[in-house]
């Protein structure tokens, strides 16, 4: 027999209590993953390309929100968001860009914040002898290889080291390059330069060293390489932009850009 139902039996107080209290845990230990998923582009300077791709998928695991994410030098990306470049979030390779977007009004007044800061290496891809900064004062190569220092910070910092060290002149006529810092990385890697100023994030991965010869730049001899995030106006209600901008302070990201070799 069919146990009778009262359609219009009301729930008494405790029940009430002990229903949202179920509504509330739920809540805290699904939050991220019952929420309505949505998607940010973000706009990624080269040199955080390998790290933020860690940081990305980790993103969507522990969010459920996805990212589009597009690489290239920093002043490269300030000019395409200058024209309209639809990006929620610009991850910049030095502060003066994101600065810039908060002066013209394109980003969230206080939404910039330093994410990283990188470090400076040169690099060879023939690991036969050791390389430091006498290795540049001795010249015994055809090609340098920078990024362009107008358009990527890491590339202003390289010409910064070589004018710390005294050797602009003797160094000039040796320099080519790269629109970005993974262009001037390639340089080295295919052979077109015997050396290269690169950022330790494109040799680095979990506390390994890429194969080769590599001198870490003393961080006295150019200007601090700090990384800022700005969020762009566009998308200041965009919950997954949001969301990244917050998860970027997160200990998981702090885990991966340290091994990575940020600071």
């Amino acid at each position: 027999m069919p146990y009778p139902t009262n359609p219009t039996r009301t729930r008494t107080p405790r029940a009430c209590a002990r229903l949202r209290l179920v509504a509330a845990w739920l809540a805290l230990a699904f939050g991220p993953a019952v929420a309505t998923a949505a998607n940010t582009q973000v706009a990624v300077a080269a040199n955080f390309a390998a790290p933020m791709k860690v940081i990305a998928q980790q993103f969507t695991k522990d969010t459920g929100h996805t990212t589009t994410l597009v690489f290239g030098a920093t002043g490269q990306l300030f000019a395409q968001l200058k024209n309209g470049a639809p990006f929620d979030v610009l991850l910049a390779a030095d502060e003066q860009t994101p600065q810039a977007l908060l002066d013209s009004g394109l980003a969230v007044a206080s939404s910039r914040f330093t994410y990283a800061t990188g470090r400076l290496v040169l690099w060879s891809a023939n690991p036969v002898k050791p390389i430091d900064s006498h290795t540049l004062a001795a010249g015994q190569f055809k090609r340098l290889a920078v990024a362009s220092p107008k358009l990527a910070p890491y590339g202003l910092a390289a010409k910064q080291t070589i004018a710390s060290l005294g050797l602009g002149n003797d160094l000039s006529p040796k320099l080519i390059e790269g629109s970005s810092i993974t262009q001037a990385f390639q340089f080295v890697a295919t052979g077109n330069a015997e050396l290269g100023f690169v950022a330790l994030s494109q040799l680095t991965a979990n506390g390994a060293i890429a194969s080769g010869a590599a001198w870490l730049v003393p961080a006295a001899l150019h200007s601090p390489i700090r990384q800022d995030a700005v969020l762009l106006r566009s998308a200041a209600h965009n919950p997954a932009a949001l969301a990244l901008m917050q998860y970027l302070r997160s200990g998981p990201a702090s885990a991966t850009m340290r091994a990575f070799g940020y600071q």
